[in-house]
């Protein structure tokens, strides 16, 4: 399990800019989505292409946030690192320059839908009424990449709770576009996870500066039950 920590001078820092650390005080359940970044068998499996073994011992808080989000009338999704012909072809930069030919290769087949390293984490509790969205960029929200910003809008999302891996490639890059897109967005500090403590507490400081609320799990769930119990019941006269 990584150790997260934020920056000393990233704390002083936003302290001074706007006043606190945490930037936000409660959520509305049913504008609120989970979203879980790539927990798939090609990041989690031993011996699996993309392994990063911190990522299955994010799995217990991950299923908590989503138990307590639905129960209190939110939305859960799951988003697929998904290398299939339409990836290849309109990222070639990625494919051509960032891996060898034979990591390329073996990256391809194991994120090709079908695959056993496209399918999510058995260990993730996956419920009928949760999403699933491929994306073809690191980034959820990235051109090209997936149409979770339409379904969110749909569905009238304004907040994101971000877990997943890794934490410095696509559970960041979603969540800064996201923001940028004018969600507000939790960062979960010991929902993410990445090879090292020092990449992952890079990213938290990153976020915690300019693009997210970065809170452990059991604030999260804490902020999420406080919704819920405080949301107006809705009462069923008898016919």
């Amino acid at each position: 399990m990584h150790r997260p920590a934020i920056h000393p001078d990233v704390v002083r820092r936003v302290t001074e800019r706007r006043g606190r650390l945490r930037v936000f005080d409660s959520l509305t359940p049913a504008r609120t989505a989970h979203v879980v970044v790539d927990l798939q068998n090609g990041f989690m499996a031993a011996g699996a292409v993309a392994e990063i073994p911190a990522a299955r011992e994010i799995v217990p808080q991950v299923n908590r946030i989503s138990a307590a989000l639905r129960a209190a009338g939110g939305q859960v999704v799951y988003i697929k690192n998904t290398f299939d012909e339409v990836a290849i072809a309109t990222w070639s930069t990625y494919f051509q320059h960032f891996c060898t030919a034979a990591r390329r290769v073996r990256m391809i087949e194991a994120f090709s839908p079908g695959a056993f390293g496209h399918a999510l984490w058995p260990g993730l509790e996956v419920l009928p009424q949760d999403l699933q969205v491929e994306k073809r960029r690191f980034g959820a929200f990235a051109p090209g990449s997936s149409d979770l910003h339409a379904i969110l809008q749909e569905r009238g999302i304004d907040t994101l709770i971000v877990t997943g891996t890794a934490t410095q490639v696509c559970c960041e890059s979603t969540a800064r576009d996201a923001m940028m897109l004018n969600y507000k967005v939790f960062f979960v500090s010991d929902g993410n996870a990445t090879f090292t403590d020092d990449e992952h507490n890079a990213t938290l400081s990153a976020m915690a500066h300019t693009f997210c609320d970065v809170i452990d799990t059991a604030a999260m769930v804490a902020m999420i039950g406080h919704a819920a119990a405080a949301a107006p019941r809705v009462s069923v006269a008898a016919e």
